[in-house]
Protein backbone atom coordinates (compact mmCIF):
# COMPACT_ATOMS: atom_id res chain seq x y z
CA UNK A 1 0.00 0.00 0.00
CA UNK A 2 1.34 3.69 -0.74
CA UNK A 3 1.99 5.84 1.85
CA UNK A 4 -0.76 8.22 0.93
CA UNK A 5 -3.37 5.46 0.92
CA UNK A 6 -2.37 4.67 3.91
CA UNK A 7 -2.39 7.80 5.40
CA UNK A 8 -5.75 8.17 3.92
CA UNK A 9 -7.02 4.95 5.65
CA UNK A 10 -5.54 6.26 8.96
CA UNK A 11 -7.38 9.15 8.23
CA UNK A 12 -10.68 7.45 8.16
CA UNK A 13 -10.05 5.56 10.86
CA UNK A 14 -9.68 8.01 12.79
CA UNK A 15 -12.70 10.08 11.47
CA UNK A 16 -14.85 6.92 12.09
CA UNK A 17 -13.64 6.62 15.86
CA UNK A 18 -14.12 10.28 16.75
CA UNK A 19 -17.82 9.77 15.48
CA UNK A 20 -17.95 6.59 17.48
CA UNK A 21 -16.67 8.23 20.64
CA UNK A 22 -18.74 11.08 20.01
CA UNK A 23 -22.02 9.23 19.67
CA UNK A 24 -20.92 7.44 23.09
CA UNK A 25 -20.20 10.51 24.61
CA UNK A 26 -23.21 12.37 23.88
CA UNK A 27 -25.60 9.91 24.87
CA UNK A 28 -23.07 9.23 28.78
CA UNK A 29 -23.86 13.02 29.09
CA UNK A 30 -26.98 13.12 28.82
CA UNK A 31 -27.92 10.35 31.07
CA UNK A 32 -25.67 12.60 33.41
CA UNK A 33 -27.34 15.67 32.45
CA UNK A 34 -23.59 17.05 31.87
CA UNK A 35 -21.72 18.78 28.64
CA UNK A 36 -18.91 17.36 27.10
CA UNK A 37 -16.51 20.15 24.74
CA UNK A 38 -15.53 18.44 21.22
CA UNK A 39 -11.91 19.42 22.65
CA UNK A 40 -12.78 16.59 25.18
CA UNK A 41 -14.25 14.40 22.25
CA UNK A 42 -11.12 15.02 20.26
CA UNK A 43 -8.79 14.45 23.08
CA UNK A 44 -10.38 11.07 24.10
CA UNK A 45 -10.49 10.02 20.44
CA UNK A 46 -6.37 11.11 20.79
CA UNK A 47 -6.02 8.85 23.34
CA UNK A 48 -8.22 5.89 22.28
CA UNK A 49 -6.20 5.90 18.58
CA UNK A 50 -2.92 5.80 21.43
CA UNK A 51 -4.01 2.74 23.13
CA UNK A 52 -4.97 1.08 19.83
CA UNK A 53 -1.61 1.89 18.49
CA UNK A 54 0.24 0.52 21.39
CA UNK A 55 -2.14 -2.61 21.41
CA UNK A 56 -1.55 -3.74 18.23
CA UNK A 57 2.64 -3.40 18.50
CA UNK A 58 1.81 -5.65 21.15
CA UNK A 59 0.16 -8.22 19.30
CA UNK A 60 2.21 -7.56 16.35
CA UNK A 61 5.00 -8.56 18.87
CA UNK A 62 3.37 -11.52 20.47
CA UNK A 63 2.72 -13.08 16.91
CA UNK A 64 6.28 -12.64 15.55
CA UNK A 65 7.61 -13.86 19.03
CA UNK A 66 5.71 -17.40 18.15
CA UNK A 67 7.08 -17.40 14.74
CA UNK A 68 3.16 -16.58 13.23
CA UNK A 69 2.27 -14.05 10.89
CA UNK A 70 -1.55 -13.95 11.76
CA UNK A 71 -2.55 -12.64 15.57
CA UNK A 72 -4.61 -15.70 17.41
CA UNK A 73 -6.42 -15.29 20.30
CA UNK A 74 -3.41 -16.46 22.54
CA UNK A 75 -1.90 -12.91 21.73
CA UNK A 76 -4.98 -11.31 22.61
CA UNK A 77 -5.22 -13.19 26.11
CA UNK A 78 -1.33 -12.87 26.65
CA UNK A 79 -2.33 -8.91 26.20
CA UNK A 80 -5.13 -8.75 29.09
CA UNK A 81 -3.39 -11.06 31.36
CA UNK A 82 -2.77 -7.89 33.47
CA UNK A 83 -6.12 -6.62 33.49
CA UNK A 84 -7.82 -9.86 35.53
CA UNK A 85 -11.32 -8.00 34.53
CA UNK A 86 -10.92 -8.07 31.01
CA UNK A 87 -9.08 -11.12 30.91
CA UNK A 88 -12.07 -13.43 32.57
CA UNK A 89 -14.89 -11.33 30.37
CA UNK A 90 -12.59 -12.42 27.77
CA UNK A 91 -11.97 -15.88 28.57
CA UNK A 92 -16.01 -16.57 29.39
CA UNK A 93 -16.69 -15.01 25.64
CA UNK A 94 -13.97 -17.10 24.08
CA UNK A 95 -15.01 -20.65 26.13
CA UNK A 96 -18.46 -19.67 24.66
CA UNK A 97 -17.54 -19.26 21.31
CA UNK A 98 -15.41 -22.54 21.27
CA UNK A 99 -18.52 -24.19 23.40
CA UNK A 100 -20.48 -23.07 20.84
CA UNK A 101 -18.18 -24.29 18.17
CA UNK A 102 -18.12 -27.52 19.50
CA UNK A 103 -22.39 -27.98 19.57
CA UNK A 104 -22.79 -27.88 15.75
CA UNK A 105 -23.53 -30.73 13.91
CA UNK A 106 -21.61 -32.26 12.16
CA UNK A 107 -21.87 -33.48 8.60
Amino acid sequence: MAENEEQALEERLKSALWFSIGKIVDEETLKLGVNATPQFIGALTEMVWAQIESVNTDLESFAKHAGRSTISTEDVMLLARRNEGLEAVLKAYVDKQKGGKSKRPTR
